[in-house]
């Protein structure tokens, strides 16, 4: 057996003293899958973290960890924990933003993941580094070397951390929600690549996630956490298609389907009998009008690929290539695409953070494109995004209730008096509890920083809400209860929505009309049933097949 842990237990003191983890107990053989599935701040990334000795300051952990039949003192500190990670040991954590170097190549740091760990020549490293950056499916690997991780997607920053942690061939790996950016065809490369270099190397995988689909489709094993317990664990097909835990039944039940298009989706609540607000039974009313709210045409967004010695540009990086279509007020209308696709840069330039090339948005009928900057101030009340990356948006020095009260005051919403009821009430939309008000962002999961990301956006009551991949980061039942909540809100405000994801049940489920977008060019659009259950284009055939 390359793992056993028995009786995991890690707790914090101090003022927020809790256990995280309570005695959950597995194993894993050489070859092996485990999934371990449950909701943010349930304790799996903890247990993933405890493993490789890198629980922060403050934890305590009790229990026994046995590493290819040897006993491990896991320490922070421990010497033999440096020889571990990386070569015995790897992992792809969460996020990959704050996993990265933000000053350094990404070719250069995977250069340096080889070289710490096998006895090879500078040149030999970098042809390696560059071979694993094309084994991860990223375009043009000679050129990808030579970037930093801002100049990359979401999803490209995560393949780099997948290259980084399988490169040396480790006896475990532990994947931390490794899919979480990574459109649907992506997704299924990737795993099809950590599959089959498991298989050749006999490697075991902990493989951390909150899409059970997924979970279902490469784990031999399933290890269910809720609330820092081990609610199930057994063989996938057990858990997952007989659940006997009423959590994980709930788990499943919460995943968008078709059936459930134009219908409140079911929460925990309903299967454990907590006490949450819960969406009326009836039908979501599409409340879309003619009237159009935001108006893209021939949108170009291009970047400098090369310079020359007067820094003038010799070629573009076309990001977005002439795209055109119309948001109607109290529509959702979604986009999906490939990570790298133009997506979230398109989403950017409306949100007026990126210079448009040529173009126009037009907005209310102002053209956004050619808005000066201090124009901006007011506008942003009527435009609000959700970002993709939650740890990367939020100021790590603010307190939550600091950065979901500042713009009420920027903007003059409210009195100061009323602030303090105001954003408690947008904490308990998004399902925090109170006592998250003084704390700060590294101290939650990376689900629960997306919710408070959402609540900040909410918090202006803007007309047209962006949310780029805002629940990608969420596992199926925040997921479910923060779909409700948007559709709740926008039936309520007459909110806007550009909803963009790569999950493609979320977006059906959601979306009025989806567009299809490959390569910075709209491929397809049209009525969200149509496209995704009779596409024409190839491209989206391909994204539709890929589904887990």
């Amino acid at each position: 057996m390359v793992l056993s842990v028995s009786g995991l237990t890690i707790a914090f003191g101090g003022e927020w003293a809790f256990t995280a983890v309570n005695n959950i107990s597995f194993g894993i053989d050489k070859g092996k899958t485990l999934a371990i599935v449950g909701e943010s701040g349930s304790g799996k990334s903890l247990t993933a973290l405890a493993l490789m000795g890198l629980l922060p300051k403050g934890a305590v952990m009790s229990g026994d960890i046995k590493f290819q039949n040897s006993n491990l003192a896991y320490r922070q500190a421990s010497s033999k924990n440096q020889i571990i990670r990386g070569k015995d040991a790897g992992m792809v954590f969460q996020e990959p933003m704050n996993a990265l170097n933000p000053v350094m190549r990404v070719g250069r740091q995977l250069k340096e993941a080889i070289l710490c760990h096998q006895k090879i020549s500078n040149t030999e490293a970098k042809q390696l580094a560059i071979e694993w950056l094309g084994k991860v499916q990223l375009p043009v690997p000679e050129k990808m070397y030579d970037r930093y991780p801002h100049q990359l997607s979401g999803g490209q920053k995560q393949r780099v951390m997948i290259a980084m942690a399988m490169c040396n061939h480790p006896a475990l790996l532990i994947a931390d929600e490794p899919t979480t950016a990574l459109d649907a065809t992506v997704q299924q490369e990737i795993t099809r690549l950590m599959g089959y270099l498991q298989q050749e190397h006999q490697s075991a995988m902990i493989f951390i996630t909150h899409d059970l689909q997924l979970a279902a489709t490469i784990a031999d094993e399933v290890l269910v956490m809720y609330r820092g317990e081990m609610v199930e664990y057994g063989a996938a097909e057990q858990v997952l298609k007989h659940p006997g835990h009423a959590y994980t039944q709930a788990l499943i039940a919460c995943k968008p389907s078709q059936g459930q298009k134009g219908y409140p989706l079911p929460v925990v609540g309903d299967f454990l009998n907590i006490d949450i607000a819960k969406p009326e039974a009836q039908s979501y009313k599409n409340n879309a009008t003619n009237a159009p709210l935001l108006e893209v045409k021939n949108v170009r967004i291009w970047f400098a690929d090369n310079k020359n010695i007067m820094g003038k540009p010799l070629s573009y990086m076309k990001a977005v290539d002439d795209v055109s279509f119309v948001l109607k007020k109290g529509e959702t209308l979604g986009l999906v695409g490939e990570s790298g696709c133009g997506k979230s840069t398109l989403s950017r330039s409306i949100a007026g953070l990126l210079t448009v090339h040529s173009g126009e948005i037009l907005f209310n009928n102002e053209d956004l494109a050619k808005l000066p900057v201090k124009g901006w101030r007011g506008m942003r009340r009527h435009i609000q995004m959700v970002f993709q990356d939650p740890y990367g948006s939020l100021n790590p020095r603010m307190t939550i209730y600091d950065m979901i009260a500042e713009p009420l005051m920027v903007h003059g919403i409210l009195p100061k008096n009323e602030l303090g009821k105001e954003v408690k009430r947008l904490l308990d939309l998004v399902q925090l509890p109170v006592d998250a008000l003084n704390r700060y962002p590294h101290q939650f999961s990376g689900g629960q920083r997306q919710r408070i990301g959402i609540a900040r956006a909410l918090a202006l009551r803007p007309q047209l809400l962006i949310c780029d991949e805002s629940v990608s980061a969420l596992d199926v039942s925040i997921q479910a209860q923060v779909l409700n909540l948007l559709k709740e809100l926008q039936q309520e405000l007459q909110l806007t929505y550009l909803f963009i994801s790569h999950d493609l049940s979320v977006v059906y489920y959601i979306s009025d009309r989806v567009m299809v977008m490959h390569a910075g060019e709209i491929v397809e659009s049209g009525v969200a049933e149509q496209v995704l259950k009779q596409p024409k284009d190839e491209y989206t055939k391909r994204l539709i097949a890929a589904m887990p």
